[in-house]
């Protein structure tokens, strides 16, 4: 299995935090998305620190980073503007993950982006402006979050 690392940019159905907010259990759809941290943990497994990639731009209210013409290509991304939010994350264990899929790489960014990238994302958290989306390594019970709203999931092995 590809394990992913930090500066990795992979497929991944995150969860925004205003979603979450809403009752919303699961990411509405695998989206590109930036490892900033991947970490070892005590027992639990590799800690998996998960920020969105956006072509929205984001508000004045909201903190992210532009991603360069030139780190877009070296991550595989799409030719058009893009944001990485660094106010807020998906936390994920790798081992027991129910949604990261081992062959969803798209690519990396350089070592320097990402370190700019971390650099925002700690002084978020530093701040106490960093909202976090713990726990997503169980599917929803059939009949709760937006399973049930959909009436089918739409993600294989439901």
């Amino acid at each position: 299995m590809i394990k992913p690392v930090a500066a990795d940019v992979w497929r991944y159905p995150y969860l925004w935090h205003r979603q979450h907010g809403d009752g919303e259990t699961e990411g509405r759809k695998a989206r590109s998305v930036a490892f900033v941290a991947v970490l070892p943990g005590k027992a639990e497994g590799t800690n998996l620190f998960i920020l969105a990639i956006t072509s929205t731009q984001p508000g004045r209210d909201r903190v992210a980073v532009g991603v360069p013409e030139i780190e877009r290509r070296r991550a595989g991304l799409d030719a058009i503007p893009l944001w990485i939010i660094v106010d807020e994350y998906n936390h994920d264990i790798l081992e027991s993950s129910a949604y990261f899929e081992p062959g969803a790489r798209i690519g990396a960014f350089s070592p320097s982006f990402h370190k700019k990238v971390m650099s925002a994302f700690m002084a978020t958290v530093r701040a106490g402006q960093s909202k976090a989306i713990h726990g997503l390594t169980e599917r929803p019970a059939i009949g709760q979050g937006r399973i049930m709203r959909d009436k089918k999931c739409r993600r294989p092995n439901c």
